[in-house]
């Protein structure tokens, strides 16, 4: 599977469409191009068992997020504080991420 561009990078405020976590934003915090996977913050968190070691020494459950897919995510505009889908526009000779609702270039 060749590695594809996604709509989301780090650091950009998403809007959760599916699952249980629907109608949330949160901040992504990792992605992953190959699988097409996003981890966003206090979205999807599930609990892990863990075995005492000695980095975790009392061991138990740890709760921790978990990636969703990046198609169940849509970017929020910064300007217009809302769930948009992406445009590109060329500016400077080089193409940016755009907001399809107010236009504006979400990453200058």
């Amino acid at each position: 599977m060749s590695q594809q561009k996604l709509h989301v990078r780090k650091g950009d405020t998403v809007y959760i469409l599916t699952g249980k976590d629907a109608g949330k934003k949160g901040k992504v915090l990792q992605v992953l191009p190959s699988k097409r996977k996003v981890l966003v913050e206090g979205v999807n968190v599930v609990k892990k068992h863990s075995r005492p070691t000695r980095s975790i020494p009392q061991g138990g459950i740890i709760e921790k997020e978990a990636f969703i897919d990046s198609s169940n995510v849509m970017l929020v505009c910064g300007k217009c504080n809302k769930p948009t889908r992406v445009a590109k526009k060329i500016a400077d000779d080089r193409y940016y991420r755009a907001c399809k609702k107010c236009g504006e270039i979400i990453d200058k």
